[in-house]
C-alpha cells in the first residue's frame, strides 16, 4: 500500500467520531511498519483519547521504528488530554505523515516543528483537501467562530416544499425522512421558523437519538409560538431557543425555553460560535433558509427530491429570501454526491469556496 492509501485509511477511521468529538476535530491514525499495519484508532469522543494515542496504544511495541499516517497534525499542549507528541515520541515513531497542520493557536504548526526538533520526520499535506473535508465544521469554527451550517429541504420534482394550501406531509418517503433523523443526531442545533412551527407543531428532535441532543433553534421575532406547541412543552426535557427582536416572549422562558434577544442570523451564528456549536442544521421555511443564503451563511446542503409534481404558482418553494441578482452570484456546489433512497433523490453538497 502507498501513503495516500494509508491515509485514506485513517480518514475512514476519523469519520467514525463524526458527532461524537464535536468540537474537537475528526481524527483518524494508523501505525505502520514495515509495510504493514501495526496499529489504528480515532478520537471517538470528545474529552477522552486522541486518535494517536489510540493507535499507538494498539501498536505497543511494534510502534518503535514505524510511521505514524494522521489525519491531523498532533497536539503539542495539555488539554483535556496530555500532548499526542509525548505519546508519539514515547513510542519510537520515526516518520510521522499527517494531512493538514492544526489552526488551534496552541498547536498550529508547534507539533509538527516539536516532533522535527526530537528528530522525527514529518511530512504534512496529504490527502489536505479530503483531510479539510473531513473537519471544515471543525475548521469554520476555528477561523469565523460561527458554526458550519447545513440546510436541509425536501421537495416535490418541481421545486415545492408545499402545495399552494400549505399542505406538505409527505413529499419525501418515508427511508428519506429517516435519513434526516441521522442527520439531526449529529447537529448541535436546528433552526426553523415560527411558520413551520404553527404549520406543523414539529418535535424537532432525532429519533432514534443520534450521537448529540440538537437545540431546537425557533426564529420568533414577534413571540408568537404557543405555549401548547410539542417544542414548549418539551423544552425542559430538549434545549429549545426562542429567537426575538425584542421581548414578546418572556412568558415562554417560564415554561423552559432559553429566550434570546438577537437581531440577525449573524447575530444568532455568533451567539451559537461563543457557544462552541459546531454543526447546525437550518430546516426551514423558505424565508429562514433565504435568511441564511442571503447572509452566505449555508455550507452544505441535504436535498431530497420526490418524484412528484405538485405545481400551482402560489406553492411554495425552499428558500425565499432576497436572492441573488444574477445567476454568477448563485451559492454554487463545488461537490456533490447524489443517492437514490427507495424512490426519492438525495442531493447531498458542499459550497463551492
Amino acid at each position: 500500500m502507498t501513503d495516500r492509501d494509508w491515509m485514506a485509511q485513517a480518514l475512514a477511521l476519523a469519520e467514525r467520531g463524526r458527532g461524537y468529538v464535536e468540537p474537537n476535530p475528526l481524527v483518524g491514525a494508523v501505525v505502520v511498519r514495515d509495510g504493514r499495519l501495526v496499529g489504528e484508532g480515532w478520537h471517538q469522543r470528545y474529552g477522552q483519547a486522541h486518535a494517536e494515542v489510540n493507535a499507538l496504544a494498539a501498536a505497543g511495541e511494534a510502534a518503535g521504528g514505524a510511521t505514524l499516517y494522521v489525519t491531523l497534525e498532533p497536539c503539542c499542549h495539555f488539554g483535556k488530554t496530555p500532548p499526542c507528541t509525548d505519546a508519539v515520541l514515547r513510542a519510537g515513531i520515526t516518520r510521522v505523515v499527517a494531512a493538514v497542520s492544526d489552526p488551534f493557536p496552541q498547536v498550529a504548526g508547534q507539533g509538527a516543528e516539536l516532533l522535527r526538533w526530537a528528530g522525527v520526520a514529518v511530512e504534512v499535506g496529504l490527502c489536505e483537501a479530503e483531510a479539510r473535508r473531513l473537519n471544515a465544521p471543525y475548521l469554520k469554527l476555528l477561523a469565523t467562530g460561527r458554526p458550519y451550517v447545513h440546510a436541509k429541504w425536501a421537495m416535490t420534482l418541481d421545486g415545492k416544499i408545499a402545495t399552494r394550501t400549505g399542505d406538505s406531509k409527505w413529499i419525501s418517503n418515508e427511508a428519506s425522512r429517516r435519513r434526516v433523523h441521522e442527520v439531526r443526531g449529529r447537529m448541535d442545533a436546528i433552526v426553523v421558523g415560527i411558520g413551520t412551527v404553527l404549520a406543523d407543531d414539529p418535535l424537532l428532535t432525532a429519533r432514534p437519538p443520534g450521537p448529540r441532543t440538537p437545540v431546537r433553534v425557533v426564529l420568533d421575532h414577534r413571540g408568537r409560538t404557543p405555549p401548547t406547541s410539542r417544542l414548549v412543552q418539551t423544552a425542559r426535557e430538549t434545549p429549545t431557543w426562542i429567537v426575538t427582536a425584542a421581548a414578546p416572549a418572556a412568558h415562554l422562558g417560564a415554561l423552559g425555553c432559553e429566550v434570546l434577544s438577537l437581531p440577525d442570523v449573524a447575530a444568532l451564528l455568533d451567539e451559537m460560535g461563543r457557544r462552541r456549536m459546531t454543526n447546525v442544521l437550518v430546516e426551514g421555511g423558505a424565508s429562514v433558509i433565504g435568511s441564511f443564503l442571503d447572509g452566505r451563511e449555508i455550507d452544505e446542503v441535504h436535498v431530497f427530491i420526490a418524484p412528484r409534481l405538485a405545481g400551482g404558482a402560489d406553492a411554495k418553494t425552499p428558500i425565499g429570501g432576497r436572492g441573488v441578482e444574477t445567476i454568477a452570484d448563485a451559492l454554487a456546489l463545488a461537490d456533490w454526491q447524489v443517492e437514490m433512497i427507495e424512490g426519492d433523490v438525495y442531493l447531498h453538497g458542499w459550497r463551492e469556496r
